[in-house]
């Protein structure tokens, strides 16, 4: 055996897509996208599952797309809140220091 084989270095994998990157792709497949007709034709060999599992787990997608979007909302509004304070609080150092300095 030789010994002297270099280690091959692979690249690092990708960050999966986001929830929105997914959405988006869904949205612009068309209906003769390969994939769409590949699940179609396979659609009599593979086991279906009932059409109260596949209910729940569209209501459980659509509540996480919900959850996902509030989540967002709320990020956005914590963000602008936590500017608002930040603002505050330069302007309570500001007036400090001017209370300070006319005591002086």
């Amino acid at each position: 055996m030789n010994s002297s084989k270099k280690r091959v270095v692979l690249p690092s994998r990708p960050e999966p897509p986001s929830v929105d990157q997914i959405l988006e792709d869904i949205n612009r497949a068309e209906p003769s996208d390969p994939v769409f007709s590949i699940l179609r034709k396979r659609g009599a060999d593979v086991a279906r599952p009932a059409d109260g599992e596949v209910e729940e787990k569209f209501q459980q997608c659509r509540q996480y797309v919900e959850l996902n979007e509030r989540l967002q909302e709320a990020r956005g509004q914590l963000l602008r809140q936590r500017e608002e304070l930040r603002a505050a609080g330069e302007r309570l150092k500001k007036e400090v220091a001017e209370v300070e300095g006319q005591t002086l």
